[in-house]
């Protein structure tokens, strides 16, 4: 934890010594406490003039990997804004994004100033449950597709989706974070049971059929709390569940 205050003061020093940064936020866990020594260290700028975000995430990123031996995973735009990941020593996780000043501001919660001044924007929306059904059970379809072509390993694959898509459908009908599993953990324990019997133990084809079964079961009762009645989806999904002739 002392490291990652260490780096995080350093990429405060550089933003400090750029004109062009006019406004500095902590999202994440850290914005809302202390965290852990797991969590990342999310940072976040407001720039001006617009045209120059990517060059000042660039200059950000510079001492991080001549100082500190990070790497560069991936960039991510999303909105106005570009966000980069990076991996540091001890698997430390660094997440900076840069915005236009114009639209610099909370998507979340999660947000605590730094310096500056920022926007009021639109939090991000939570996604319909009709939404994560409609993947969940397309997920499940492709999976029974997979197992009859004999694509066990990608079988799985869309089995693990469906029931994610089906634990994220749990959650937002609870009041719990649908969003990258954040909420699973704190589901009841019985959903967290079903969902427990709903991973393949096996690429057997009968064990990968049997976990198939147990997703689009859970997820027949979860659209059941949704709809009352799924009349348009069950008959499809329990198809999903039959043997099928040749």
């Amino acid at each position: 934890m002392e490291e990652r205050n260490r780096i995080g003061d350093r990429i405060l020093e550089v933003a400090n010594s750029d004109e062009r940064i006019v406004s500095g936020a902590v999202v994440g866990s850290l914005a809302t406490d202390e965290g852990d020594r797991w969590s990342d260290l999310d940072l976040t700028f407001g720039v001006t003039p617009e045209d120059q975000t990517r060059d000042v995430l660039d200059r950000l990123t510079a001492p991080l990997i001549s100082e500190f031996n990070a790497v560069h995973l991936f960039d991510l735009p999303y909105r106005e804004s570009l966000y980069r990941v990076l991996l540091l020593q001890g698997c430390l996780q660094v997440d900076l994004s840069v915005t236009p000043s114009s639209s610099f501001g909370p998507n979340g919660p999660r947000f605590r100033m730094l310096f500056g001044s920022y926007t009021e924007n639109p939090p991000i929306q939570d996604p319909p449950a009709a939404q994560l059904l409609g993947y969940a059970a397309h997920h499940a379809a492709r999976a029974r597709f997979c197992i009859e072509r004999g694509r066990f390993w990608q079988a799985e694959y869309w089995i693990s989706g469906a029931r994610d898509y089906t634990l994220s459908l749990a959650c937002l009908q609870r009041n719990l974070s649908p969003h990258y599993g954040r909420g699973f953990d704190q589901l009841p324990s019985e959903i967290q049971t079903r969902a427990k019997d709903a991973l393949a133990k096996s690429l057997d084809r009968a064990e990968l059929l049997r976990a198939l079964s147990s997703v689009v079961n859970e997820l027949l009762h979860e659209a059941r709390q949704i709809t009352g009645n799924p009349a348009g989806v069950e008959p499809h999904l329990l198809v999903l569940t039959t043997p099928w002739s040749e």
